[in-house]
């Protein structure tokens, strides 16, 4: 199966698993009352929208490149990431402001044996999904479903907490550990959409390499020969008495040296005869 048929059915099966828990969830919390299962199920309608973003995000991605994106569409799973981010986030701000006023003023729950056991379900849903989103995760470099998975590592989190606030609410009659379980849950979902947030940042913003990663390309550059797509610009001063087939030649020699140390790269050079003084990138980064 190829990598995009992979990104495409692990996008699929995560919003049909996704819309059948968000439902169970949802029931369990009208039958329970539980502030900390309300928790879980708004985590699940998170999922549920984060997974059609996944879901449109991969597609528009894999489009190849044309005259009004000449550079691809990859970006698109970088944006999707980053809306569930957001997502994330505003679900936890929310959660987090209702479990403090269930923390003030605790109410009583109903059916909790009901609750523990769909939360049990729930949990064995999710880790099976996040076991088949992290192969394809790493056989494929999808952003996207990076990001889609880090939400049912979350889910898997949120159903274990519920689990321990039901426990100890229906064994030991405890009425706050719901509020503080959801409370726990809502600080983990902040902390979890910052780091998704700043990953796919990373790709939005168009980051600089990093200092090996240029050193690889200078040692390509001189000696002719050797997610997500590299984008290289470099200046290549040569003799300044050669001809520009000649020149030219070069340049395209030390282009596809570089672009082999790279699976997916965008190599320009900007020919130069030696010695000439001029602004360069090189020199805006210094």
């Amino acid at each position: 199966m190829s990598d995009e048929a992979l990104r495409r059915m692990s996008s699929i099966v995560a919003l049909v698993v996704a819309l059948g828990l968000v439902l169970v969830k949802i029931w369990a919390w009208v039958a329970t009352g539980s502030i900390s299962l309300l928790t879980s199920a708004a985590d699940g309608l998170v999922d549920v929208v984060a997974s059609c973003v996944t879901f449109f995000g991969v597609r528009y991605a894999a489009r190849p490149a044309d005259r009004g994106h000449r550079y691809g569409h990859g970006k698109a799973e970088a944006i999707a990431a980053f809306v569930q981010a957001l997502l994330l986030g505003a679900a936890a701000v929310v959660l987090g402001i209702e479990s403090v006023r269930r923390l003030l003023w605790p109410e009583p729950l109903n059916q909790t044996g009901l609750g523990i056991w769909v939360i049990v379900f729930s949990t064995l849903a999710a880790s099976g999904l996040v076991g088949m989103q992290t192969l394809v995760g790493r056989r494929t470099g999808s952003t996207a479903i990076s990001a889609d998975r880090a939400h049912y590592l979350t889910d898997v989190a949120v159903n274990v907490t519920v689990l321990v606030a039901l426990l100890l609410n229906h064994f030991l009659a405890l009425a706050r550990a719901d509020a503080l379980g959801a409370l726990a849950i809502s600080v983990y979902m902040l902390w979890n959409a910052r780091g998704m947030a700043l990953g796919a940042l990373v790709q939005l913003l168009d980051r600089e390499l990093g200092a090996a990663k240029r050193t690889r390309i200078e040692a390509a550059v001189a000696s002719r020969n050797g997610g997500d797509r590299v984008f290289v610009e470099f200046h290549l001063e040569v003799d300044g008495q050669m001809t520009v087939a000649q020149g030219h030649a070069i340049a395209d020699g030390v282009e596809k040296a570089v672009a082999r140390l790279f699976p997916a790269s965008d190599v320009t050079a900007h020919v130069a005869p030696a010695g000439i003084k001029d602004p360069r990138l090189d020199d805006m980064l210094k």
